[in-house]
């Protein structure tokens, strides 16, 4: 069931049920983050594997002190700077937290989403909620409640609907232990946004082990194939006998034998972030054989699309 009812989301997280919450990056898929029974249903819905931890919301930066043993001068810095918003901090959990919540890691991930739903949500509760994206594991991440509804609408007790995300990917993730800080994902907010902030480069985690959510190597996927390429017009000469779905970053001549989905009209990387994964959605749900993507400028949020586009790609 769709709806804009507070107080009934409020009343079956409370029952230990799962909930579909918008926030500015994707919608997600909430339950009771320290109760660990009603997190595990979010793992058995989403078939998600259980050594990939979850991201916990809370309604504002006070609330952090409740569930980590270390909330470090750097770390509230970086609060105070982008929550509420799309900045999700690593940083050593305490006992409160359950395990299966961070999959056994001693750090959790939390964030204070940007929207106004979910935050009159979450300030009407006496726990924060654990919610990934609200999709079965290594699909498209959805954006609007419809997509919660086609994908989980079986499972899911009631949906949040909050209209369509303002971002429409998901949010960064940085690390700050022991005071040391490092770029763990991609995401709404820039890796030069959180630099201009602190005054300082950060560094970049390679992907040796999972340390935090959304690290899986193959992840937002269309059911059908995507492919990267370098040069889309090149591409399209290469397949001109094909039926193929192509994302555009900006207008091109068209030609037939295509099915275009234009994410922006003038390679607005904000506009692109917004449109992606609704756009994933609708060229898998045509009649091309698979899609075509260019990887996009190299900055700014267009890393996050960037990353995106290659975990969702035929590799």
């Amino acid at each position: 069931m769709i709806g804009t009812d507070v107080s009934k989301a409020s009343k079956l997280l409370t029952q230990g049920e799962l909930v579909a919450i918008p926030t500015e990056t994707v919608y997600g898929l909430a339950a009771n983050a320290l109760d660990a029974t009603a997190v595990a249903k979010i793992y058995t819905a989403k078939q998600r594997p259980s050594f990939n931890p979850l991201i916990v919301h809370v309604s504002d930066t006070d609330q952090v002190l409740n569930y980590v043993s270390d909330f470090s001068l750097l770390a509230q810095q970086l609060a105070k700077a982008f929550w509420p918003g799309s900045l999700t901090i690593l940083m050593p959990k305490n006992d409160k937290v359950p395990d299966l919540v961070t999959a056994g890691l001693p750090n959790v991930a939390l964030r204070v989403p940007n929207h106004p739903l979910t935050l009159q949500l979450l300030k009407s509760l006496a726990f924060p909620l654990a919610a990934p994206s609200a999709n079965v594991s290594n699909t498209v991440s959805p954006t609007t409640a419809h997509r919660v509804e086609q994908n989980l609408g079986n499972v899911v007790h009631y949906i949040l609907d909050g209209g369509k995300c303002d971002v429409g990917v998901e949010s960064t993730i940085v690390s700050v232990i022991d005071n040391q800080i490092t770029l763990l994902r991609e995401g709404g907010i820039s890796k030069e946004q959180i630099e201009e902030e602190l005054g300082i480069e950060i560094s970049t985690k390679a992907e040796e082990k999972i340390m935090a959510p959304g690290q899986l190597k193959k992840h937002y996927a269309t059911r059908k194939p995507l492919f990267l390429v370098d040069d889309i017009q090149d591409a399209l000469l290469r397949h001109q006998a094909e039926k193929v779905s192509v994302l555009l970053f900006e207008s091109i001549p068209t030609t037939e034998n295509y099915i275009p989905y234009l994410l922006s009209s003038d390679y607005d990387l904000s506009e692109i972030a917004n449109n992606l994964f609704e756009m994933m959605h609708f060229a898998d749900e045509d009649d091309g054989e698979f899609i075509l993507a260019a990887r996009c400028k190299n900055e700014g949020i267009g890393r996050a699309i960037n990353d995106r586009l290659t975990r969702a790609s035929v590799r």
